[in-house]
């Protein structure tokens, strides 16, 4: 099977999750998949650019961009963050090949259109995954940082989980699962949903249910599941231990995310 893992947040930054992450993800393939990681990074981002006498913005959970934090970003997303997924699954024995998004020109970005202005922020225009199934026929893991390259040659900030959603569809992936920090989607109680349907997230997001880094999470689990990929989850970075097991038994942990 195919897989596209998201990892960001604490599953990053807390020594023994991101340990639990890794390994998950080298079970994974191990078991036989084909596995590809596009990671976020956004704390370690924040740090350095607060070391730097940065601030920090953000609209509707997407960070404002301008010239000197996409460079910035580049640095940390494309370099240790990335290098250092690599270097952690190397640990293993499982072989890793870090990219950005830029690399191969696997995906292209166009600047997001938004009121106010983010700056650097990209989305996602086209891709071509024939770089992904290269390192897939090597029995090595595609491990990709969220920038991309626009058409007029700046690099852009891609958020995350809209890069997970990009490269699922385009690898055609069985599975897209999105380990966070937080234990899924909660409804207006503050209860986690087991199942969420896509037809409840606008109304959701109208009621302020959910918001915040959640809102382009759940559109991103969105556009996975409208353009092919069978099965998306949401699922906390405690269980990573449970990703293995995703789709061959019950799992009891995170949200998953339904067309109907």
């Amino acid at each position: 099977m195919k897989y596209v893992v998201k990892l960001g947040g604490a599953g990053l930054e807390t020594p023994a999750l991101f340990e639990g992450c890794v390994r998950a993800i080298a079970d994974l393939v191990r078991d036989g998949n084909r596995v590809s990681v596009v990671h976020g990074g956004g704390i370690q981002l924040t740090r350095m650019l607060k070391a730097l006498g940065k601030q920090s913005e953000f609209v509707n959970g997407l960070r404002v961009t301008d010239a000197e934090t996409r460079d910035v970003a580049l640095m940390v997303l494309a370099g240790r963050v990335n290098k250092g997924l690599v270097a952690a699954l190397g640990a293993l024995g499982q072989p890793a090949m870090g990219l950005s998004g830029g690399d191969g020109l696997i995906f292209r970005a166009r600047k997001k259109r938004t009121a106010p202005d983010l700056g650097f922020v990209g989305e996602i225009a086209a891709s071509d995954p024939r770089w992904i199934e290269a390192i897939w026929q090597l029995n090595a893991v595609p491990v990709l940082s969220s920038m991309a390259l626009g058409y007029d040659g700046e690099y852009y900030n891609v958020n995350a989980d809209e890069m997970a959603a990009a490269c699922a569809v385009a690898c055609r992936a069985d599975a897209l699962v999105f380990l966070t920090d937080v234990p899924g989607v909660k409804d207006a109680n503050g209860e986690v949903l087991r199942w969420l349907s896509i037809d409840q997230i606008a109304e959701m997001a109208k009621n302020a249910v959910i918001s915040g880094g959640m809102l382009p999470k759940l559109g991103a689990c969105r556009e996975a599941l409208l353009n092919g990929v069978k099965r998306v989850r949401i699922l906390p970075a405690e269980a990573a231990e449970s990703l293995p097991d995703l789709c061959s038994s019950r799992v009891a942990h995170g949200t998953e995310v339904m067309v109907a």
